[in-house]
């Protein structure tokens, strides 16, 4: 567990750091600097952007890290690397021509409700190319388990550059208009860094000649394409959704909640970039007793470290909202408590959806994904109707409650393993009680000096209880380890 949390521990300050710009841009550029709609607009493009990522780069990125660690020569891993930027192209070229030839319907369509959308409908496809060129960059390097710059490169470089041009903005020194294309030239940028550091980690002899099991790669990223979007439809289709029945501006208000209460998710996508290799060999080499340690032990890693970001951000959200001072956007109040609840499940997990994708049950993921995604558009249809924006986050806790229910009983029955320990109730049973004890409690009138004594009240008591239960035998070395630096 040593490199998973050394590296887990770098990748989170580093999602954190991001996360803090990002705050930055969301909270404050953002909402004072850009118009509501056009907020609204880029939210649209780059979620419909990672909708479609999935198809655009055919599943590679995920076959790169299931199969690489299973080749023992050279020349094998070469022509999977290889060919992980040929098969992408063999989906992004046709999809280009439909998608020239059927450009006046499409944006027609999507722009039916808000006619700002239309004049850059082309940039959806753009913006998915160069996400999902990144992401095949970037499992490059996370197979040599250096996963740290391309976490920085993900989470810092886009939005310093939104930094940049939402000051632009304010500056009049880029119109709103010029903003959008400066955002996709950013994703453009950071796919090419990051293909430049991969090919340093690890340059292959770039050849033509097919893997010896092209057939099981393009079977299992059929399964991935459709799993990854059936996936990704479920954290994005709201943000594509409601401006299909609700203003764009809505999407503005309703994506500040979300990324205030996606800060739960952090550490979970900074280990998931060292596990998910990490479990692929384990599941590779048949070692289910390294990966039933490592199940466990992320399992309750990530619900101590979430469970903490998770009343930070609750027992401070009021007060957030007044910072802002922008009373249209507190409207998120419960947005963010029904989805960081849902994110703090899902770090719960662990490594389930490793397990999951990189397993011979692979396929399971595909279906599990499909029902997740039907059932979501479904509940979105009928919720925003009825509830507005709130019920876009009620639709995403209820589907995620059911469905990971599921794959924690799926991945018991077919591997003998659950995540859970006495220590996983002991620590919600924290989170529980922490919340009720300082969710009316208000120390100070000044918002923003309430949030920090508050903080620091709440990080004291808990990081206490945690290290006197003993409930992580990681946290509590690495906490010690750092106590002693500093001592």
């Amino acid at each position: 567990m040593g490199i998973v949390l050394n590296q887990s521990f770098k990748n989170t300050l580093i999602l954190i750091l991001g996360f803090a710009i990002g705050g930055i841009n969301v909270l404050f550029l953002y909402t004072h600097f850009l118009q509501d709609d056009y907020h609204g607009l880029i939210t649209f493009i780059l979620s419909t952007a990672n909708i479609l990522l999935p198809l655009t780069i055919f599943g590679m990125q995920h076959s790169v890290i299931k199969y690489f660690s299973s080749y023992k020569e050279k020349s094998e891993k070469d022509s999977l690397l290889s060919w992980s930027l040929i098969l992408p192209l063999l989906v992004i070229v046709p999809l280009g021509f439909v998608g020239m030839y059927t450009y006046e319907f499409i944006s027609n369509w999507i722009s039916k409700e808000n006619t700002l959308i239309k004049e850059y409908t082309y940039l959806i496809f753009l913006c998915a190319v160069f996400m999902g060129y990144f992401e095949v960059f970037y499992a490059w390097t996370k197979v040599q388990l250096n996963s740290v710059f391309g976490n920085f490169v993900r989470e810092i470089f886009a939005r310093a550059c939104a930094t940049v041009l939402l000051i632009a903005v304010f500056f009049e020194l880029i119109t709103p208009s010029q903003f959008i294309y400066g955002i996709t030239i950013a994703y453009f940028l950071r796919m090419f860094i990051m293909m430049l550091y991969a090919f340093k980690i690890y340059f292959p002899k770039f050849t033509l000649t097919k893997p010896k099991n092209l057939k099981e790669i393009l079977r299992y990223s059929m399964y991935i394409i459709m799993a990854g979007s059936a996936a990704t439809l479920l954290l994005e289709i709201d943000k594509f959704m409601i401006p299909q029945m609700e203003q764009i501006a809505e999407v503005a208000y309703y994506s500040v909640g979300i990324y205030i209460a996606s800060v739960v998710a952090i550490p979970n996508r900074a280990m998931q970039q060292i596990t998910h290799p990490i479990t692929a060999e384990y599941l590779n080499t048949n070692n289910l007793k390294g990966m039933k340690d490592l199940y466990k032990q992320s399992s309750i890693n990530l619900l101590i470290v979430g469970g903490l970001l998770f009343l930070l951000i609750n027992l401070n959200i009021v007060d957030m909202y007044k910072i802002i001072d922008k009373p249209q956007y507190a409207v998120g109040v419960l947005i963010v408590l029904m989805i960081s609840f849902s994110e703090l499940y899902k770090l719960s997990l662990g490594i389930n959806g490793a397990i999951l994708t990189n397993s011979k049950y692979y396929r399971m993921f595909f279906y599990f994904s499909l029902a997740m995604a039907a059932t979501v558009i479904v509940l979105n249809k009928f919720l925003i109707q009825k509830f507005g924006i709130d019920g876009a986050a009620m639709a995403t806790l209820i589907t995620i409650l059911i469905f990971n229910t599921i794959k924690i009983w799926y991945i018991k029955k077919k591997f003998d393993m659950q995540p859970y320990t006495k220590h996983s109730v002991v620590v919600l049973f924290l989170v529980v009680l922490l919340y009720f004890v300082f969710n009316y409690v208000n120390i100070l009138e000044n918002a923003f000096l309430n949030i920090i004594i508050k903080s620091i009240l709440i990080t004291a008591i808990y990081l206490f209880l945690i290290v006197k239960l003993k409930l992580s035998e990681d946290i509590n070395a690495l906490l010690n380890k750092y106590i002693n630096k500093k001592a």
